[in-house]
């Protein structure tokens, strides 16, 4: 396993943000919804392709809070730009697992 220095952990900026809507990314070559995550005051509300289909409906998603990298660069995924990548854990099956905090926290606080 390769390691990271502590100050090129410090650089992925990883948040907390709460899901106010989640639809079927109808056009998506593989099984996706595409989320609008609200991240606080300071960063706002981004928008992701997600891939979590098998786990997660649109109607269950929506209020959850996830932790997300939002400071990659925008990624144009069919006819969207994802702006956020959400973390999961990937299972041996390929289902996505969401990361989430285990009570609820104030939206846009880092990951430390």
């Amino acid at each position: 396993m390769e390691t990271v220095s502590w100050q090129e952990f410090e650089q992925v900026d990883l948040r907390v943000g709460t899901i106010v809507t989640a639809e079927i990314f109808v056009e998506a070559h593989r099984p996706a919804y595409i989320l609008q995550v609200d991240f606080g005051a300071d960063i706002g509300v981004l928008k992701s392709s997600a891939q979590i289909t098998d786990l997660y409906q649109p109607d269950e998603l929506v209020g959850q809070q996830v932790i997300g990298v939002v400071n990659f660069p925008a990624k144009q995924i069919g006819p969207i730009q994802s702006q956020c990548l959400i973390t999961g854990f990937p299972q041996s099956d390929g289902a996505v697992v969401l990361i989430q905090p285990e009570r609820p926290v104030e939206n846009g606080l880092k990951l430390a």
